[in-house]
């Protein structure tokens, strides 16, 4: 007959075979405890350093720009009505003053008044459309 330390280990037996190698230490575990597998260990955590790091900059470039687009858009509100504020003063202080609508004066502080509104409106749906899209 054949040797028993062969018929333990045949693939017609399968419980022996899995005593066999339970009793031997997995070879992946054995070089993580001696720490000969630090190399790959250090290139799998700088890799993953590079990553979290490149993420970190792209947050931070997202927040800028956030924080640039309310920067100018406060900006744009804040001048805005300074720059409109007295064409509006002018053309009510013409029609007080009695001055007729027909007077160029009068004509040309209602047009540009008229013109500044609507380039504000202009603005503010561009922003609004580019905002949605």
């Amino acid at each position: 007959m054949g040797d028993v330390s062969k018929d333990n280990v045949s693939p017609a037996n399968p419980a022996a075979q899995s005593a066999t190698h339970a009793s031997e230490p997995a070879s992946d575990l054995l070089a993580s405890l001696t720490g000969t597998e630090t190399g790959r260990e250090a290139a799998v955590g700088h890799r993953t350093r590079r990553v979290v790091l490149s993420s970190l900059g792209v947050i931070r470039e997202q927040k800028q720009s956030v924080a640039r687009v309310r920067g100018l858009a406060l900006a744009a509100a804040i001048v805005a009505p300074l720059l409109i504020a007295p064409l509006i003063w002018e053309a009510t202080d013409s029609f007080i003053g009695g001055e007729h609508l027909g007077d160029v004066g009068s004509q040309l502080s209602l047009w540009a008044t008229v013109f500044c509104c609507t380039l504000l409106a202009a603005v503010l749906v561009a922003g609004w459309l580019k905002r949605r899209a």
